[in-house]
């Protein structure tokens, strides 16, 4: 059985912890809890192939974004993650995101591809999925689907509008993303070791 590292990235509170807890135990987590990093793996079955996803959960908090690139060069796939809608505060929300913008979230999403496309060499043949968050949210103001649509197909990676709460279109993003990764990497890559911050979760489905 073949195994493939994911990275999950996008800037604080879009919602990254949401989207992978929900494909991986298949709850939803409806509070804000910065995240250092989270592993989790899942066995998968898709087009009669069996495989593994290591998915890591990265932090969004600037203060952990110089882990970025001991991710990223560990990584085969990518799920980049903005908040379609503008959000103010929960009282539940750590101090660590003030207040959260789809513009800012979206401008933190063209940062790190490009950043992925440096660390990679240069390569942009790597398998990335762009997601947009809180589409359950039909009555708050958001990113205008056009706009996006019209950023994924320049960036030329499949983009998916994604509701963690309402399980809608959630295993599309990492189905896709295998494919992609499968395609772009008919051997099996060598692991390349990153470094262990905060608790692993680690669950087998």
């Amino acid at each position: 059985m073949r195994k493939f590292n994911v990275v999950v990235l996008g800037a604080g509170g879009v919602g990254k912890s949401a989207l992978t807890v929900r494909y991986i135990r298949d709850v939803f987590i409806d509070y804000y809890d910065p995240t250092i990093e989270e592993e989790y793996r899942r066995t998968v079955k898709l087009d009669g192939e069996l495989s593994t996803l290591e998915i890591l959960d990265t932090a969004g908090a600037e203060q952990f974004t110089s882990l970025n690139e001991v991710y990223i060069k560990a990584g085969l796939g990518f799920v980049l993650v903005f908040r379609r809608v503008n959000e103010l505060p929960s009282p539940t929300w750590s101090y660590f995101v003030p207040s959260l913008t789809q513009e800012a979230s979206l401008k933190e999403v063209d940062h790190l591809r490009q950043q992925i496309y440096r660390i990679k060499g240069g390569d942009t043949d790597i398998p990335i999925v762009v997601v947009g968050t809180k589409l359950d949210l039909v009555n708050e103001r958001e990113v205008q689907k056009g706009k996006i649509q019209d950023l994924a197909n320049r960036w030329e990676h499949p983009f998916y509008e994604t509701s963690a709460k309402r399980n809608w279109h959630v295993s599309d993003v990492f189905e896709d993303l295998l494919r992609q990764m499968r395609k772009r990497y008919p051997h099996d890559v060598p692991p390349k070791k990153r470094p262990k911050r905060g608790k692993d979760s680690c669950i087998i489905m």
